[in-house]
């Protein structure tokens, strides 16, 4: 531990991954909220993909002012704005539960992840300068391996205390109820929205206590230990980083990364449910096996940069990716689910690799370059919604391929070109 994080850091190091579980438990519990939409407000595939639209929107938007505010003032105030957003979005739950619109709900979740922006933007660069740039990689893999911890967590909390106690009334019952009996259904809809806001309003109030932990604590000011101090205007780093080739490689390769993650994470529902007639909460009980695997790899990942180079293990493990998402496209039934979970344990390493790559030998450059990352995170806002929009239109290979199954070929598309990226980092390091 000391040799990633000095001594004197430890405390500081340890306040701010906390925050990497707060964004991961938030990321967890809405991922199967778009299967959970769709059934309590009977709209389509696409429509409560939408959810992810809105909750990955808030990146897009927010990521480089969050990036020009740190830059102004401090990561500390950047990490206060962010949990200040993030509880107030959770807050809003109350109103849109009692309006039912889902717009409300839309926009609960683009307050939050405008707060998750600020966290993001924030606290990777942060823990990059917590030491030396020669183990910042493994510094940042270090932090981000307890992200899925909290993810984890979301996603029990999805399945116990929502999924599990929603109406079992299917599709075709709702459908039923609302040319039957229109104020029943309205009933059932506003017990299963109360279901579905209540553990975002306690998550609230989780976030509100660690925005008073971190406004009384001391945190040190950044050091410009990784490359070169440079203090110049929002304009010249910005003429930089648009001319620097592999950083704006990294920055493809990140949105490519972040669709693929949230695809697979919100369709693993829809897949068991189609494919296995599985219910929701079975079906997250997968996910969250998924879940289990991408944290051990990540420790183990972290262990193995200690002996091979970060390209060299991103471009593998994409490949993986790759083939076990063919698996999941051509082979039907359990076997498939078994490859559709099995993604996870090779996506587990991407995310903070890719950014330690991109931000490696910057200096004061990276507080800016982390927001180009950070908007990256795009790739979850547009993909979903364009995966959500294949199975509506249920094309049919034959009668080889379900909808469901063809819509994976986005998620595969996404690692090759994951995989393509690392090869040409490990040769430009080469050459």
């Amino acid at each position: 531990m000391e040799k990633i994080v000095p001594k004197a850091l430890i405390f500081p190091f340890i306040l701010v991954t906390t925050l990497f579980a707060l964004w991961g438990f938030a990321n967890d519990i809405t991922n199967p909220m778009v299967a959970a939409f769709k059934n309590i407000l009977l709209i389509s595939n696409f429509e409560s993909s939408l959810v992810q639209f809105a909750f990955y929107g808030g990146y897009c938007l927010m990521a480089i002012p969050a990036a020009i505010f740190i830059k102004k003032f401090s990561y500390k105030r950047g990490i206060l704005v962010g949990l200040g957003l993030y509880s107030a979005g959770c807050f809003l739950f109350i109103p849109a539960g009692n309006t039912m619109a889902f717009w409300a709900f839309l926009m609960a979740y683009f307050v939050m992840t405008c707060g998750l922006a600020f966290l993001e933007t924030t606290s990777n660069p942060y823990i990059l300068s917590m030491g030396a740039e020669e183990s910042a990689t493994r510094r940042l893999n270090l932090a981000q391996a307890f992200n899925p911890i909290g993810s984890l967590t979301g996603m029990l909390v999805a399945k116990e205390v929502i999924l599990s106690r929603l109406n079992k009334a299917t599709e075709a019952d709702r459908l039923a109820l609302l040319n039957g009996d229109p104020e029943a259904l309205a009933a059932v809809q506003q017990s299963d929205l109360n279901i579905v806001s209540g553990p975002y309003l306690m998550l609230g109030a989780v976030v509100l206590a660690f925005f008073i932990i971190f406004a009384v604590s001391r945190l040190p000011q950044a050091t410009a230990s990784q490359g070169v101090a440079r203090q110049s205007s929002t304009r010249a780093v910005a003429r930089r980083l648009l001319g620097n080739k592999l950083y704006i490689r990294s920055v493809i390769a990140q949105a490519f990364y972040v669709g693929v993650q949230i695809m697979v994470w919100t369709f693993i529902i829809q897949y068991a449910e189609q494919e296995l007639g599985m219910s929701k909460a079975t079906a997250q009980g997968y996910n969250m096996v998924a879940m289990a695997l991408f944290v051990s790899s990540r420790f183990i990942c972290t262990f193995l940069l200690k002996y091979f180079k970060p390209s060299a293990l991103l471009t593998w493990l994409a490949v993986g990716g790759a083939l076990c998402t063919a698996g999941v496209i051509f082979i039907h039934g359990m076997v498939g689910l078994c490859c559709l979970v099995a993604i996870s344990a090779c996506m587990s390493l991407m995310f903070p690799t890719i950014y330690g790559i991109a931000l490696k030998g910057l200096g004061d450059d990276a507080k800016l370059a982390s927001a180009g990352l950070i908007l990256a995170i795009g790739g979850g806002c547009l993909m979903p919604p364009l995966q959500g929009l294949l199975i509506d239109k249920a094309v049919w290979f034959g009668d080889a391929l379900s909808s469901v199954r063809v819509s994976f070929a986005l998620p595969l598309v996404c690692f090759i070109v994951i995989a393509l990226f690392g090869s040409w980092v490990g040769r430009r390091i080469r050459n």
